[in-house]
């Protein structure tokens, strides 16, 4: 049985906890991301959360004849711009969600 001061100091650590969480949540779904590929040539921007918001693609890339290196650029910008959404969002996350594993229960 866990003594009752201590149970409200496991709350209120809780309770912290989850504010952080929302916090950093809310940070990630307001932040953007750039990833590129060709030099530039085309650039992805993508959310905190993942969600691919806009595509610039620069007109010397565009060969009418080769439009499956075109469908690579693009593909590998997007992935670039996820690659970096995924890496803040387990930079602000990962701190908050690695020390559940210790919660006595």
């Amino acid at each position: 049985m866990i003594p009752e001061g201590d149970m409200s100091g496991l709350l209120a650590q809780a309770q912290a906890m989850q504010q952080q969480l929302l916090d950093a949540q809310r940070e990630l779904a307001e932040a953007t991301v750039e990833g590129s590929a060709g030099g530039d040539l085309v650039t992805a921007t993508v959310s905190g959360a993942g969600e691919l918001l806009g595509l610039v693609i620069k007109p010397e890339a565009v060969d009418p004849e080769d439009t499956e290196t075109l469908a690579d650029l693009v593909l590998a910008a997007v992935r670039d711009a996820t690659g970096k959404s995924q890496a803040l969002a387990a930079a602000k996350l990962g701190p908050l969600t690695g020390g559940m594993g210790g919660l006595p229960f």
